[in-house]
């Protein structure tokens, strides 16, 4: 089945769309914009088959196609999320060249790259051909109607701590120097001799009067002599140890949070399952 450009298989193609025009869309992988849509190719019954994408932020002047269904399309941010695409799978896509036309060759190039990140397992083996393929044989490429799931997410603060060093504090001891003074009473005798002189004479009986020559009266004199030194005592105690004060730190931030955007157009109906 031949493939085509949009605007070469239905001019008017944006009537169809409420003028939703996904050519110009910015591409992204993740949160990483990586190029741009550039064009849309549809089978022989007009069915979107392929993008055309400009890999240009990875892979300068390439541009690749990526089928219709491993990209999330989003009219609001004009925006299309690869699903699951790789810089390696780029590398690994052929050129799409806009003059040429895309053989079944080409295709099957493509699916070869998409296929094992679109099911979680290798190719399997091929069981058709050029006459015999349907896109419906890979759903996970093409169908727009299979089950598809879209995630919302929300940013919340996470609180933590980690243990760093704040400082350090380094105690010792060294050595002033300062003169003390000291005082301590102390005695010292000193002799005194006292003459008194007898008036009139008191007589001595006879016989008590000895006289000798060389006669000594001995007395023997003490002082107190200070002794003063020097010793060494406790004069206090220092203890070191380390306390826990806990304190509580509150931060406040602004986290985002998406919510689900349903829009309807006709009378389909919708079942929504909370």
């Amino acid at each position: 089945m031949a493939l085509h450009k949009i605007k070469d298989f239905d001019p008017e193609y944006r009537t169809h769309f409420d003028n939703h025009d996904v050519i110009g869309f910015d591409l992204y992988s993740g949160n990483d914009k990586i190029g741009s849509v550039d064009d849309v190719l549809v089978d022989d019954n007009g069915t979107f088959r392929y993008l055309v994408i400009n890999t240009g932020l990875w892979i300068l002047g390439k541009k690749v196609l990526m089928p219709i269904a491993q990209g999330q399309i989003n009219y609001a941010d004009r925006r299309v999320y690869a699903n699951s695409l790789t810089k390696a799978q780029v590398e690994q896509l052929p050129e799409y060249n806009p003059d040429h036309l895309v053989d079944y060759d080409h295709e099957e190039q493509v699916r070869g790259v998409y296929r094992p990140a679109a099911t979680g397992v290798a190719a399997p083996e091929m069981a058709y051909d050029r006459t015999s393929y349907g896109y419906d044989r890979d759903p996970d490429l093409y169908a727009f109607d299979k089950d598809q799931n879209l995630r919302l997410y929300q940013e919340r603060l996470i609180a933590s701590k980690t243990r760093m060093k704040a400082g350090e504090v380094t105690i010792g001891k060294h050595i002033e120097t300062e003169t003390a003074r000291v005082s301590v009473p102390i005695e010292k005798e000193r002799i005194v001799i006292e003459r008194t002189p007898v008036t009139g004479g008191m007589p001595v009986t006879p016989g008590e009067v000895d006289f000798h020559e060389g006669e000594v009266a001995r007395v023997e004199v003490y002082e107190e002599v200070p002794d003063i030194h020097k010793e060494a005592f406790v004069r206090e105690e220092v203890r070191v140890k380390k306390v826990v004060d806990q304190n509580v730190v509150t931060a406040e931030d602004q986290i985002r949070r998406e919510e689900l955007d349903l829009n309807v157009e006709g009378n389909p109906v919708v079942d929504k399952k909370l």
